[in-house]
């Protein structure tokens, strides 16, 4: 069976459900609409502004900022100094007949500039650099499967307030249905043609049809609550939400669902930077301690030459240097040990993922097929209650049945309708499911 693009069309609820066939797989009619914020809108709000994908973009930055910092390593160090030093005895000696010869001035003045350059360090900066654009690769990736998560949270929130806001207006044309009968069953009771009794049971069905709206509307409440926190708008505000999105099924045949998603899912992808990245670290650990040569000059100016100690001369000095670590306390050992069990820590972790992914793959595509399922028999359901209370009404007027008998037609036919609807927004979440569990963008 192949996988076939299924546009959410709109949903009538009063309506049957018509399932139309495209190469002998069929689509499910949209949801219900509103004249307010569809699906994409809320996303690009969400996706752009949330806290936490604000914070991870800042990662990016922070990444880039460190491999700057690993490239500084190829750069020389360049450093100004200036100093005054007081001497009092100067330093001197005296020849019979020829005076005192000082050795320095008492007043000392130096300026000068130093620089440092690493001629070579055995690799030790090209391995932190490759280190640190790891980093920035998982920080990218990571951007992305905040994104991803994201996406599931508010297309959940955002059928379900669906879901809601019309099972309200079902369960208001269910009271408005209830308030009719009760006063008509009231006015025949009036006239004795009516018993108690049925006056009684309707305003029963009446009062569990009120409590049942003030449980949807606390639902509902919640879900706008919801759903605005990740607008980040306030939670008490009042949100409608129209279905105006336009959900596809991934396009891959059933049984390469698992395989696509292993090589797409942002968790995969991620486990396996994190794999690269910790073998990166351990090469950049083991040349940790390696020595590094390196070039020095220092130049300025300075007083204290012979044979005029007060006058300022140019000065400089310059030279090569050998940097070896002799004893570093095992420190050498003990990282490498560290950064070793790191490795392998990953590898679990990406096993783990895999199995895990492969899974929510099975149990979502499952799902999917169970909704569809649903919704042919939710839509039989309902035609069969709108044909029941048909027959319930020309039976109600030729007087074949009371009161109570049609009422318990229109609540089934009301039932149903719900029950479908339910069945709708199941399949529209799992359809947004099963995308994101394979790997494919939410657009």
């Amino acid at each position: 069976m192949k996988f076939r693009i299924c546009l959410i069309t709109t949903l009538l609820i009063t309506g049957s459900l018509r399932m139309t066939s495209a190469q002998g797989i069929k689509t499910d009619p949209q949801l219900p609409g509103n004249d307010s914020l569809s699906l994409p809108q809320i996303l690009q709000t969400v996706l752009q502004s949330y806290p936490t994908v604000v914070k991870a973009q800042e990662t990016i930055n922070a990444a880039g900022a460190a491999i700057g910092l690993a490239r500084s390593g190829y750069y020389p160090v360049v450093e100004a100094d200036a100093g005054y030093t007081r001497i009092d005895p100067v330093p001197s000696v005296s020849f019979p007949g020829l005076g005192d010869f000082n050795f320095a001035p008492n007043n000392n003045y130096n300026t000068g500039v130093s620089v440092y350059e690493t001629l070579y360090d055995f690799e030790k900066t090209a391995r932190n650099i490759r280190l640190q654009e790891s980093t920035k690769k998982l920080s990218e990736k990571n951007v992305e499967l905040i994104r991803q998560k994201l996406t599931l949270v508010t297309s959940v929130s955002y059928y379900s307030l669906i879901y809601l806001q019309e099972a309200i207006k079902i369960k208001e044309t269910q009271i408005a249905t209830l308030k009719k009968h009760l006063a008509f069953v009231t006015k025949k009771a009036e006239t004795g043609s009516s018993t108690q009794y049925e006056v009684l049971s309707t305003q029963v069905r009446l009062s569990n049809a009120e409590n049942q709206k003030v449980d949807i509307e606390t639902s509902r409440q919640t879900q706008t609550a919801i759903l605005n926190s990740l607008l980040g708008w306030p939670v008490s505000g009042q949100l409608k939400v129209r279905s105006s999105f336009l959900a596809t099924e991934p396009g891959i045949r059933p049984d390469s669902l698992i395989t696509y998603a292993l090589e797409h899912r942002y968790e995969l992808v991620m486990a396996r930077l994190r794999q690269e990245h910790a073998e990166l670290n351990l090469k950049s650990v083991k040349v940790q301690y390696n020595p590094s040569i390196g070039a020095f000059i220092d130049g300025g100016f300075k007083n204290g030459y012979f044979p005029d100690l007060n006058k300022f001369q140019i000065n400089w000095a310059g030279g090569v240097g050998l940097k070896v670590p002799v004893f570093e306390a095992t420190r050498h050992t003990n990282n490498m040990k560290i950064a070793s069990s790191e490795i392998s820590m990953t590898k679990q972790d990406l096993e783990e993922t895999t199995r895990n992914v492969s899974t929510e793959v099975f149990q979502n595509q499952v799902s999917l097929q169970a909704s569809l399922k649903k919704i042919d028999q939710g839509s039989l359901q309902v035609k069969q209650a709108e044909e029941a209370l048909n027959l319930a009404v020309v039976s109600f007027k030729s007087g074949a049945i009371t009161n109570l008998d049609l009422l318990d037609a229109e609540t089934a036919l009301e039932e149903s309708r719900v029950s479908l609807l339910k069945d709708r927004i199941d399949y529209a979440i799992n359809l947004v499911r099963l995308n994101i569990s394979v790997g494919k963008p939410i657009q």
